[in-house]
């Protein structure tokens, strides 16, 4: 790995020395588990632990395993995760449930498979799409990129391209909330505003505006920061889903915008059991809110936020606690603060 420029790599990859993922070195993301379906691909064999990253409930591994499994790889749990295959094979296969990392997984698997496979239910996001258009870069066969079925013509061999990823919608939606709890005007450049379709909906449910001029992103600083009411003057619901659905990694950040609003929202995470566990810590600092239960908080602003001492239990419960402290009255100090800076470069 060499790096090239500010925000550039180049990456050879002509020799694999090993099968193996180093068991430390998987703990600290979540992405770790990525390596399975390529390994798998270049080498017959992938080994490697559980991966970390966020506690954020049950994060079931499920879903890779049976999409792996039905492309021929055999599975074998012993501490560690063992995937061996004399050959991948293109099948029809129907996902369990649309996860994002399994999708990727078994794209990059299939992409050297041998046959057709089609995959059904499969997670659609924006960084979803950016792989597979890389993979069809380096000389792929995959149709359907954007929709929840891809069908993948497996080649022999990939070559290498130049690939430009696309900006992180949930990095982007968090500067934007906080540039509007702060009151404060902010320009973000390539941002890909055209991926931000559904979370504008939502911040708008908030009174949260921005305005969007070819890739760039304008946040004023007049923000009415008001809940706008569903018809009949009901209180609004903002709940997550799997793209295009407003994304589960913004959720934690509508509930610090939330605190700063006028009115009443529920927010529903439908898809994370512990998400908003996190929610007591605003509470300490003044805010206004009633968790239901695991999934569900109800949020009356806006409330009027002080410093506290705060620990990140994970990347965007961590950006919102940076987020709350901006717009609060006195010094916060926050600890554990490695979870938050895997998500956001420079803070």
């Amino acid at each position: 790995v060499e790096k090239v420029g500010h925000h550039a790599f180049k990456i050879q990859t002509l020799d694999i020395k090993t099968s193996e993922i180093p068991v430390e070195m998987a703990k600290k993301v979540r992405a770790s588990i990525l390596f399975a379906g390529p390994l798998l691909a270049r080498t017959g064999k992938a080994i490697f632990p559980p991966p970390g990253g966020d506690v954020i409930g049950r994060r079931r591994l499920d879903t890779h395993f049976i999409a792996l499994g039905a492309l021929g790889a055999q599975v074998t749990v012993d501490g560690l995760f063992i995937l061996e295959a004399n050959k991948l094979v293109g099948k029809d296969i129907f996902f369990d449930e649309p996860s994002v990392t399994a999708t990727e997984n078994a794209v990059m698997a299939a992409a050297m498979a041998e046959g057709t496979t089609v995959f059904r239910n499969v997670a659609s996001e924006p960084h979803v799409q950016d792989l597979c258009n890389m993979i069809n870069l380096m000389g792929g066969d995959i149709t359907g990129i954007g929709s929840n079925t891809l069908t993948i013509v497996g080649k022999k061999k990939l070559k290498g391209c130049e690939f430009t990823i696309c900006a992180d919608f949930m990095e982007v939606g968090s500067l934007i909330g906080l540039a509007a709890v702060t009151h404060g005007e902010l320009e973000i450049t390539h941002a890909d505003p055209h991926n931000m379709t559904n979370t504008k909906m939502a911040f708008n449910k908030l009174g949260v505006h921005w305005e969007q001029d070819e890739n760039n992103i304008f946040v004023p600083s007049s923000q009415p920061l008001k809940v706008i009411r569903d018809m009949g003057n009901k209180i609004p619901i903002i709940s997550n889903g799997p793209w295009p659905n407003f994304p589960p990694d913004l959720m934690s950040i509508m509930v610090v915008i939330a605190t700063q609003a006028e009115g009443t929202v529920l927010i529903h995470d439908k898809m994370f059991d512990s998400r908003m566990f996190f929610v007591d810590k605003l509470n300490a600092m003044g805010a206004g809110i009633i968790l239901c239960d695991p999934h569900r908080a109800v949020i009356n602003g806006p409330g009027k936020l002080n410093g506290a001492d705060l620990v990140s239990p994970d990347v965007r419960a961590g950006m919102t606690m940076v987020i709350a402290a901006l717009c609060a009255q006195g010094k916060s100090t926050i600890q554990n603060v490695y979870q938050i800076e895997r998500g956001y470069e420079n803070i």
